[in-house]
């Protein structure tokens, strides 16, 4: 076992580069019970990500837990013993082999196509780890002629939902209808993520898969049972219908440009595809809810840029927090109500909730005590925009109900500070980056040109990632693709562009394109903030490791 070389990954994880894949899978399973504030680990084709909480365990303990896990793996191999390891799952997955890149796939490699088919499916995979999105999975093994097969020069707009593709060192299938580079051999009829099913993923890390030809002579296949497509719950209707009906509910005239319901997000799920998403802002998420009396993770609507209109059935008290905006309260007759954002305020029958213009800042919390009632999808309200996962985008006429708590007429208390003052378009923010993991990838004074100059907030940023353009782009000195690794929030990854995409919430699980830096945990709320057309600017902070 090659001792892993630790890279900071930013001050809330760790990335460990170990020599292979069997190594890093290796220690993956080696890795035991985990320490206090570890929160997640995201196996890669040559990595572990260890996601840490910064005020539980430090980025230097938690590199010793690798470093200790490692060495203890190479003495059970000196040793001449070897890890228990649990009983593998097979899943045999049909294919009709009839892909765009079939063709061009067997020339490259030099074989015919019923040769290319032969040795596709003459070999188990073995499901190493978890990618871009839920339900796919990165296929290790089979036939060594396909090692090395180069992803597309430019990846498609649409590549269907269970394409079966390869590339690098690795076989895939598409789980959905989304963008990708890889070269399509064929196509499953089988759902791979099916939220209808018990285990949503068809194929997870460490499942042993084996591709079978559906036109080969006599085969016949059964499909896995699978719901109809799934689609995102209404909140309208998320409520469970044996649950006694809610005490109060409110309905929307106006979403604006985008409401989603949000909570503290999935945490743990990265086995399967899924990234934590969960509200941009978590300060605010917690204090409009603290004000209303609520614990601090229950579900709020995260409200961008301001026209947010609700109108209350019943009674509830609710709190607006995050973006600078006027909040007003109008009566059913017309009267102008007492309201104000970062106070708590009642809302009876008929009362309209209007959120105005936002004058600084992006994105507004709206809180309602008892939480809005909304259907969780695997265990969290959350709406991850890049996933399609979690209640849909509010809409005008959808009813959203209340949850019911604890009758008392005392509004919460919150003993945090108002909202700092935030930027507007044209402003600069300053933000605090920590160097790596992969700043050895890019030339001498590509670090420099990050700090040193303004970085403008672009139209295509959205909540998985803003999309950064400065005067200067960034150089990187190393060529060819990066092994997929995982990613985090608040990491600064580089296309080939030389423009930076800052990671937010939604981000992808893994990637391929390095990270020349990352944004300070504490900084993630303030971050979510920063409108269009502001300008940031990082400065160098110390690293962890």
């Amino acid at each position: 076992m090659t001792p892993p070389r630790c890279l900071p990954a930013g001050d809330g994880a760790v990335l460990a580069e170990l020599g292979s894949l069997d190594e890093t899978l290796a220690l993956f399973q080696a890795l035991g019970a985990w320490p206090a504030g570890v929160e997640d680990v995201i196996p890669a084709a040559r990595t572990l990500l260890v996601l840490f909480q910064p005020s539980v365990l430090t980025a230097r303990d938690a590199a010793a837990w690798l470093r200790r896990a490692a060495a203890g793996l190479g003495a059970m191999a000196g040793g001449g013993r070897t890890p228990e390891t649990a009983a593998v799952r097979r899943v045999e997955i049909p294919v009709r082999y009839a892909g765009e890149d079939l063709e061009e796939v067997a020339a490259l490699i030099g074989l015919t196509r019923a040769e290319l088919i032969e040795r596709h499916t003459g070999s188990d995979y073995l499901g190493a780890f978890a990618g871009f999105a839920p339900g796919f999975v990165y296929l290790a093994g089979g036939d060594s002629c396909f090692h090395g097969v180069p992803r597309r020069p430019a990846p498609r707009v649409r590549v269907p939902g269970g394409s079966v593709a390869v590339a690098g060192d690795f076989s895939a299938i598409y789980p959905s209808d989304s963008p990708g580079g890889w070269q399509l051999l064929g196509e499953t009829p089988w759902r791979m993520w099916d939220m209808d099913r018990a285990e949503p993923a068809l194929v997870q890390p460490g499942f042993q898969v084996r591709f079978r030809d559906l036109e080969a002579p006599g085969a016949v296949y059964s499909l896995p049972a699978a719901g109809e497509a799934s689609k995102p719950p209404s909140p309208a209707a998320a409520s469970d219908a044996s649950a006694p009906a809610p005490l109060a509910a409110c309905e929307v005239r106006d979403a604006g440009l985008q409401t989603l319901l949000q909570d503290e997000g999935r945490p743990g799920l990265t086995r399967l595809g899924v990234s934590r998403s969960g509200a941009l802002d978590r300060g605010s998420m917690r204090r409009a809810n603290r004000l209303v009396g609520n614990p601090d993770g229950l579900p709020v609507l995260e409200h961008a840029l301001g026209g947010l209109r609700l109108v209350c059935r019943g009674r509830a008290v609710v709190a607006v927090t995050g973006a600078a905006a006027p909040v007003a309260v109008t009566s059913a007759s017309g009267m102008r109500l007492p309201a104000a954002a970062g106070h708590p305020f009642v809302l009876n029958e008929g009362d309209e909730l209007r959120i105005g213009r936002v004058r600084a800042g992006v994105r507004c919390y709206v809180a309602v005590r008892g939480g809005w009632a909304a259907q969780p999808v695997l265990g969290s309200c959350a709406t991850d925009v890049l996933a399609g996962m979690g209640p849909a985008p509010l809409k005008r006429g959808d009813r959203l109900p209340i949850g019911r708590s604890v009758p008392r007429d005392e509004h919460g208390e919150c003993s945090e500070s108002a909202e700092a003052e935030l930027p507007r378009a044209g402003d600069q923010a300053v933000f605090d980056v920590i160097p790596g993991p992969r700043d050895d990838w890019f030339a001498a004074d590509a670090l420099d040109r990050l700090l040193s100059q303004d970085w403008t907030v672009t139209p295509q940023s959205n909540r998985v990632g803003m999309r950064l353009a400065g005067v200067e782009p960034l150089v990187r000195a190393r060529q060819g693709e990066l092994p997929s690794e995982g990613t985090v929030s608040g990491a600064l990854q580089v296309p080939p562009s030389g423009q930076p995409v800052l990671f937010l919430a939604d981000h992808p699980l893994t990637g391929g394109y390095p990270v020349i830096a990352v944004v300070a945990v504490g900084q993630l709320d303030r971050l979510a903030q920063v409108p269009v057309g502001a300008r940031l600017r990082f400065r160098r902070a110390p690293s962890p490791l």
